[in-house]
């Protein structure tokens, strides 16, 4: 049974599923929505977004690494001595904070080339993808679903989620946006440097050994080269709706990638 409830005038939703497992005292079935892309598609503010108008969690997955790292440095130890690394690692194995996610220091340049090194060890990915699962499947405050988003969601932590969006856009596109983020806080940058560096991080991320970045085979790919924020968040809440109200939206079929909206 699913149960809708309308949060504005406009024609988006709040998507509930009941406890559909009421008879066999099973737990209520929580939503999972994976959403991946490359650097700079605008995955993380649609999922955030996302999460937001649905009344979901939402988890940075990136972040998470991004604490590792940034933990390790705060205690004076080096990132690419697994022992170091492992007394951040008890920490995200007791919980992350809300807080900790949301420190201004993880969105430092230290920052992420340490998490880019942490990111390598099977240990830590082992500890952040067992964070990442239990977020799923036990959202905080007891939400009703989950929004994660990061770059191998649908296809490695979550390959059951419910709905999988891959938002993408044209590199030329993703520079732009980037350069216009970084800008004004960075004297000197070019165009030309962040498009060379969207495109080197491309590489990086879809020729990785552990979990390139690519699309998962039932993922919806979401080009929002031609879009706007608002744009793309429509198009997304429209294929939830769908999903879930039995509207026979977009939905892969013959084993092929999903459909390009």
């Amino acid at each position: 049974m699913l149960i809708y409830a309308g949060i504005s005038a406009h024609f988006h939703e709040v998507i509930l599923l009941t406890d559909k497992f009421n008879k066999t005292g099973e737990p209520p079935h929580k939503i999972v929505i994976a959403v991946d892309g490359p650097a700079a598609s605008g995955k993380g503010t649609l999922a955030k977004k996302l999460a937001a108008e649905l009344g979901y969690a939402y988890l940075d997955t990136g972040a998470v690494y991004r604490t590792v790292a940034l933990l390790t440095l705060q205690g004076g130890g080096d990132v690419a001595k697994p022992e170091d690394v492992e007394k951040a690692l008890e920490t995200i194995r007791k919980g992350i904070t809300p807080a900790m996610l949301a420190d201004p220091a993880l969105r430092t340049g230290e920052v992420a080339e340490a998490a880019a090194v942490v990111a390598q060890m099977p240990e830590v990915r082992k500890a952040v993808r067992d964070f990442q699962n239990d977020f799923a499947k036990n959202p905080p405050n007891n939400a009703p679903g989950a929004v994660l988003d990061g770059r191998d969601i649908g296809t490695v932590v979550c390959p059951d989620a419910d709905i999988k969006f891959y938002v993408t856009a044209e590199p030329e596109e993703r520079a732009r946006r980037r350069f216009l983020e970084l800008k004004d806080r960075t004297p000197g940058l070019t165009l030309e440097e962040v498009q060379k560096d969207i495109n080197d991080r491309d590489h990086h991320d879809m020729s990785r050994t552990i979990s390139p970045l690519k699309a998962a085979d039932d993922a919806i790919i979401l080009d929002n080269t031609h879009l706007n924020a608002k744009q793309a968040l429509d198009a997304a809440l429209e294929i939830v709706k769908n999903k879930f109200s039995g509207g026979g939206g977009p939905s892969p079929a013959g084993g092929a990638k999903g459909p390009r909206i």
